[in-house]
């Protein structure tokens, strides 16, 4: 993230110089998600959810997702213009982007039929995107830190920076709730996932669809996401458990083990990682 302005503007040019950076339209895009999804929300609850202000929240708020994805995909391409324009990357490279992953699905979203779960994952994303903007851009351009008096005696210490409670509150929460965070996003990834199969079963309309391209992101997601990696396994491992008692019959075992051996072939067969290079990927978050 670009710094913030300069602490000896006034208040009114410094807020006016972070406003017009494009990170903090990637901030207000992000705001606008959670905001539109509490609305969502609220009508969901109260079974209003396909009211006139409920789809209009469910839309705006994957307008909001693609907004934001689109800007941090779009200064990663320029940087790597500016960098060395021969090294734009293969369109399967581009494809292994997580957030290039993240603005398909926010596309595919904002035009498929509702589906309220599908809102969590980025809300997920967005309180943290916000909560870290915040403490890093918007607390210190309203209130600049304070440097207070060197507290050693020699020659060349320097003055320290004081700390905002608020930042430090911020930061402790990012600290300690981001891992169950991302955890709980594997979770809703793969109910989400079960949620479309069901639909697809059902033979409602566009889900087979639908179900194809979100099992092609899940997959991407799988590839470059430890929690949703551990999630699976876990998973994995129940259903292991269950089918090994001996309530089961012989044949709901062999079906269990015949679909696990056959979605195994398949992610080795759909592993990105083989046509990029066979580098894994960093554990980069999306944006």
């Amino acid at each position: 993230m670009a710094p913030p302005p300069p602490a000896s503007l006034p208040l009114s040019q410094r807020l006016m110089h972070l406003a017009q950076t494009l990170q903090f339209g990637w901030f207000v895009g992000h705001v606008t998600l959670i905001l539109c999804t509490i609305r969502y929300g609220l009508s969901y609850i109260t079974l209003n959810y396909y009211s006139t202000w409920a789809k209009l929240s469910y839309r705006t708020a994957f307008v909001a997702a693609a907004a934001t994805y689109g800007i941090v995909v779009y200064k990663a391409f320029r940087a790597r213009a500016r960098a060395n324009a021969r090294q734009q990357g293969s369109p399967i490279a581009l494809a292994g982007d997580e957030n290039v992953q993240y603005l398909a699905m926010a596309l595919v979203w904002l035009f498929s039929r509702q589906v309220p779960l599908a809102l969590l994952p980025f809300t997920v994303y967005s309180i943290f995107h916000v909560a870290t903007y915040t403490r890093a851009n918007l607390l210190p351009t309203i209130t600049p830190p304070q440097q207070s008096a060197a507290t050693s005696t020699s020659p060349g210490a320097r003055p320290t920076t004081k700390s905002s409670p608020l930042g430090d509150s911020i930061g402790k929460f990012v600290k300690g709730y981001y891992d169950v965070s991302m955890t709980a996003v594997a979770g809703l990834e793969i109910i989400l996932w079960v949620r479309i199969l069901f639909s697809a079963i059902t033979f409602t309309k566009g889900s087979w669809i639908l179900l194809l391209v979100y099992t092609v992101f899940f997959r991407a997601r799988y590839s470059q996401s430890s929690f949703l990696q551990v999630a699976i396994g876990d998973f994995t491992a129940r259903a292991d458990a269950v089918f090994a008692n001996q309530s089961f019959p012989p044949v709901a075992k062999q079906a269990w083990q015949t679909i696990k051996g056959m979605v195994r072939k398949a992610a080795d067969a759909t592993d990105i990682n083989r046509y990029v290079g066979g580098q894994q990927p960093g554990m980069k978050k999306a944006q």
